[in-house]
């Protein structure tokens, strides 16, 4: 195996994390689940990868080189991410809230490509069962769904309940 080889085969490898990329971008938020998109992007590739090599349908030197060249995208992608709000909100997404105050923003649901029963699915999840009880529920870039409560429908904290004592004595 030449150098060639080995510049074909990290360009090949640049190529797959590049189209990965653009394609969990396009498969949206939920398509990742817990795992960022990089995180889940890179295990399928090294998942594919590690197997060639182990059972020799590929030069091990070539396994290793797409290896470390995926990586180092991921590397690179994540200093990038950390280093510019913009980069990050570009390759990893931002929030979206899909309700504020009890009311649906549908708009919001349509570029998620969410349906009511996917909404109410994770509403269920967070012990939300009467949108009402929504000050704001926000589709994270990881896919989960954070729920802020109405000062009504949140749980009593220990703070709230000295509070009450106080006034109360």
């Amino acid at each position: 195996m030449d150098y060639q080889d080995l510049a074909w085969t990290a360009l090949r490898a640049t190529t797959i994390y590049v189209f990965l990329l653009v394609v969990l971008r396009v498969m949206g938020k939920r398509a990742v689940g817990d795992a960022t998109a990089f995180d889940f992007m890179v295990a399928l590739i090294l998942g594919e990868v590690v197997d060639e090599p182990i059972y020799g349908d590929a030069p091990l030197l070539q396994g290793l080189v797409v290896i470390a060249v995926i990586a180092g995208w991921h590397a690179v992608n994540s200093y990038l991410s950390y280093r510019s709000q913009r980069f990050d909100r570009l390759t990893g997404g931002s929030p979206t809230i899909l309700v504020r105050y009890g009311v649906i923003d549908r708009k919001a649901m349509r570029r998620e490509r969410m349906n009511d029963a996917e909404l109410w699915t994770l509403l269920r999840l967070q012990g939300i069962d009467d949108l009402r009880d929504v000050k704001e529920a926000t589709l994270e870039p990881d896919g989960e769904l954070s729920v802020i409560k109405t000062d009504a429908a949140r749980e009593l904290t220990r703070a709230d309940v000295a509070r009450l004592l106080g006034r109360a004595a």
